[in-house]
């Protein structure tokens, strides 16, 4: 229920969409507008503040003057008089009100102006300050009086101007919701006795006038900086033009161009020193200090409007005969044009949408209505103003119904293989800007099916060219690309269809998988493929949850302050990731990397690239802009070392060993104090207490040591196994290993596949030979699997004590360690396991609850496991400490490692 106390009766004196939220917020909040005063209908519409009031039966006035000859029209006054207004608000208001209107009431008026008064006095106040420069903006609403915008300071809001905003960015951004709420604010303070007059200083005013088309011709002699807020203050009116081939061009869309400048068509333009460029993004132009800004759109004198990378072929667009479906769509279309343009009596060829008197909410409705009428056709409110007669816009709208309208479509050179009882179709090419390309240099590598040796393709070898032109197209993508313009829910939108298209070709990725890095198929299914699909349709959802916080500070008296943090994303990222889980570790990092709002260039490993550009190629077809995403398979000592030197990227994030760990985080320090998080080496230890329940423990001992044919990070590298029920343990564990499938991972049946590689393989062999030597005993295994591939048997080794190899140095394979500890010493085999530089993950098997929280207190470990191994869930968050690296994977943490904090404090 609302609270009339202290309310006021207001007249509200102005129009448009900005003065009907005005309205209906100020009766929510329980004010009683006594009168609308706004102008007449146009072309037989009426403005958006008369028929909310109409709507609500609010005494609504329409007049076109309230003056003649300096005198206030005596009906007119007396119509203001009748409605016994408290307070007159104006939020946006083109008429000139006289005197004895706005001190009429018993609390006077009060405007609203878009700028920190007193710069920028006058009606084109947003524009002058994108024209000028400035690095703030704001709104200000002020006690009306006679001068022009020289009235006392109510109250006044600020914000950051970015680098790239427009007069509609900054409007609907900031200057409309926050002067909404200033309105109502401001009103209530009235109400409530507290609001302050505070006199406008002399000091810093300023006056500009409305800009005239021929005051808005550019200056070419100046910097990028300064031409770039001469062409965005004036878009989109009156138009910042040049000339052209003896024709006045307006610019419209401009943003600076920070990145390199992609080839283009170069274009004389008057009086600028060096030509543009004319590329697939746009028109390049060049200030005096060298550096570039772009623009997307050009109009011409006609009023036809372009993409301006389609200057040179703006003439060779051919008019398509309509098809009868196709004219069905047209004839919809020409009844909402009518039912928005209800002036104009006929809709012809010729009719120009907006010289028929539509405005920019006209624009959403004819793409909604179009979107609900027409099948579902999705049009953007960009389509209307580059088309805007009905002859141009219907070849426009058949043009996207054909498809002709969309990018080129993605061309990808398939490896494909008859295999798993489906054709498998494998990019092997660079993936950058959207399109699968060669090296720069034609080199290629190969990748190995550890299954047999064979070689299943030849992978593009990037080069450092292509890492910088990854890291090039990310940048563009964040900065002036759809990416960084795009809202969160949209960008949530993109990640969930990319989930569904993933889980849609689990099949196929999974036999890739199994292909690529010898995963067991089964398993590849359900973990390697599932889990990446749940962690990015995990991170889908919170793309529109990311949000700051309010924060109370000490107020500085008489001011107040409000204080309050923003999360940002970081700009470029670069992921490079380990063999051991392909796509699964590419869905732990990109995933929160791309839900924070980031672009990224991706390294595979080398000998596991295959399912990373998979992911691309459905990255494109899920809708994902040009440049967000980037795969460069190839070498660490080239490409990645790349990457964490690059001066462009801002946070790099790495899985693999502890010692590539360290070299990467030096070279991120060194060149620009990246952002790191970094999930290292492991060797994780679980405890087996003898009133564990024995099966389970044998169960999930082996799986926490063979899953995955032990190549898996948590891997419990030692297994401590109290001194009563040891040797039962290392009996049951043998007697379960024999009954394993070794084989084909495509083979269901399968339970141990190929390890990784042959380096590997050979890696695990030497581990092997070293504990033999040091004396630990090998109770089972140690061999190679005498077969075609990279096959080892699943080995156990026991009287594995603390001062070997075995118990310091981490496998990553089918290798369980066991050591033996004596019964009730429970902080004897705590020191045991915590006497290791690593810190990844840990377990323990008990059926005593306390003694189960009591050691996992104690063990130094970022995730522990009780009762369970190999636990893992996208919701809760994955890292290690000490020497396993810091920074989490999975779960809301995830997120800040790629964010920033922004903090905000102002004073009012």
């Amino acid at each position: 229920m609302i609270s009339f106390k202290n309310k006021l009766k207001l007249a509200l004196i102005g129009q448009s969409l900005f003065g009907q939220e005005v309205y209906n917020h100020l009766r929510k909040e329980g004010h009683r507008v006594v009168g609308v005063f706004t102008v007449p209908d146009k072309d037989g519409k009426a403005d958006p503040l008369a028929l909310a009031a109409e709507k609500d039966g609010t005494p609504v006035f329409k007049f076109p003057r309230w003056r003649v000859k300096g005198k206030t029209i005596k009906e007119v006054a007396e119509a203001y008089r009748s409605v016994g207004a408290e307070l007159n608000v104006l939020p946006f208001c083109t008429q000139f009100i006289p005197m004895d209107v706005i001190d009429g009431p018993k609390h006077g008026s009060i405007i609203y102006h878009p700028s920190i008064l007193p710069r920028h006095r006058g009606a084109s106040a947003i524009n002058w300050t994108l024209i000028m420069g400035d690095k703030k903006a704001g709104l200000s609403v002020f006690w009306a009086d006679d001068g022009l915008d020289t009235g006392p300071i109510l109250l006044q809001r600020s914000c950051e101007v970015q680098p790239n905003d427009t007069v509609d960015t900054l409007y609907n951004r900031f200057l409309f919701p926050e002067g909404i709420k200033a309105m109502v604010e401001a009103v209530q303070l009235i109400a409530d006795g507290k609001a302050p007059r505070i006199p406008q200083p002399e000091e810093g005013a300023t006056y500009e006038g409305i800009q005239k088309k021929e005051n808005a011709e550019i200056s070419w002699d100046q910097s990028a900086e300064v031409l770039h807020n001469w062409i965005r203050g004036h878009d989109k009116v009156p138009g910042a033009w040049t000339e052209i081939n003896g024709q006045m061009v307006t610019f419209y869309g401009s943003s600076l161009l920070n990145s390199s400048v992609p080839p283009g068509e170069p274009l004389e333009i008057k009086g600028a020193k060096k030509p543009g460029l004319v590329t697939k993004n746009g028109l390049v132009l060049y200030g005096n200090d060298g550096k570039a800004l772009m623009v997307r759109n050009l109009q011409f004198e006609d009023g036809k409007m372009i993409p301006a990378s389609q200057y040179f072929s703006a003439g060779e667009t051919s008019v398509v005969e309509l098809t009868a479906e196709e004219v069905k769509v047209a004839e919809t279309i020409k009844l909402i044009w009518a039912g928005i343009l209800s002036n104009v009596p006929v809709i012809e060829d010729s009719t120009d949408f907006f010289k028929s008197g539509a405005r920019s909410m006209d624009v959403v409705r004819l793409v909604e209505e179009i979107r609900q009428k027409c099948g579902g056709l999705q049009l953007q409110n960009e389509d209307v103003y580059l088309a805007t007669r009905f002859e141009d816009f219907i070849q426009k709208v058949v043009r996207k119904l054909r498809g002709e309208d969309q990018e080129a479509e993605l061309v990808v050179d398939y490896v494909s293989k008859e295999v798993n009882e489906m054709t498998v179709k494998m990019p092997y090419q660079c993936f950058i800007n959207g399109e699968f390309t060669d090296a720069d240099d034609g080199k290629t590598y190969d990748t190995i099916n550890p299954t047999d040796g064979s070689t299943i393709c030849k992978v593009s070898y990037a080069s450092l060219v292509d890492v910088d032109k990854a890291v090039a197209a990310a940048k563009e993508a964040f900065e002036n690309g759809e990416w960084g313009r795009m809202n969160a829910r949209e960008r949530g939108r993109l990640m969930y269809r990319l989930a569904d298209l993933l889980e849609e070709h689990q099949e196929e990725l999974a036999t890739i998988e199994a292909l690529d890095s010898g995963a067991v198929y089964t398993l590849a299914l359900k973990t390697h493929i599932g889990m990446s699909v749940q962690t990015f349709r995990y991170f889908a959802g919170w793309c529109d949850k990311i949000q700051g916080s309010t924060i109370p500070i000490n107020q500085a008296r008489p001011n107040r302050n409000l204080t309050f943090t923003k999360k940002e994303p970081l700009g470029v990222c670069a992921i490079i990731i380990p063999w051991n889980y392909p796509l699964m570790m590419l869905a732990w990092k990109s995933a929160a990397c791309l839900a924070a709002g980031n672009t990224l260039v991706l390294k595979p490993a080398q000998v596991t690239p295959l399912t990373a550009l998979k992911f691309a190629e459905l990255s494109v077809k899920a809708g994902f802009p040009k440049g967000v995403i980037n795969i460069i398979p190839g070498s660490g000592g080239i490409a990645g070392q790349r990457l964490s030197e690059h001066p462009d990227i801002r946070k790099l994030g790495f899985t693999g060993s502890t010692l590539i760990g360290k070299q990467i985080m030096k070279s991120c320090a060194v060149s620009n104090l990246k952002k790191v998080s970094l999930e290292l080496g492991g060797k994780s230890p679980l405890i087996i207490f003898n009133d564990c329940e024995l099966d389970k423990a044998v169960r999930m001992g082996m799986g926490a040591v063979f899953f995955n044919k032990g190549e898996n990070c948590i891997a419990a590298g030692r297994l401590f196994v109290e001194e009563s029920i040891h040797d039962e343990f290392v009996t049951r564990v043998v007697e379960e290993i024999k009954k394993m499938k070794i084989g084909d991972p495509l083979d269901r049946s399968t339970d141990h596949g190929p390890q990784n590689h042959k380096a590997h393989l050979e890696k695990l062999l030497q581990y092997c030979e070293a504990g033999v030597k040091e004396g630990a005993t090998l109770v089972y295994g140690g061999r190679q699997v005498q077969r075609p591939g990279f096959f080892m048997e699943p080995t156990v080794f026991t009287d594995v004590e603390d001062h070997m190899y075995l118990a310091k140095e981490e496998s990553f394979g089918p290798i369980m360690v066991i050591s033996k500890f004596q019964n009730g010493d429970i902080d004897g085999v705590l020191q045991r396991a915590n006497n290791t530089e690593y810190g990844l993950a840990s377990g323990v098997f008990t059926r005593d609850i306390n003694k189960a929280m009591y050691v996992s207190e104690k063990l130094e470990a970022g995730t522990v496991f009780i009762n369970t191994y190999n636990k893992t869930d996208v919701a809760a968050p994955f890292g290690g400490v000490k020497q396993s690296g810091f920074g989490k994977d999975l779960g809301e943490e995830a997120l800040n490692e790629y964010l920033k904090t922004k903090t905000v404090t102002l004073e009012y």
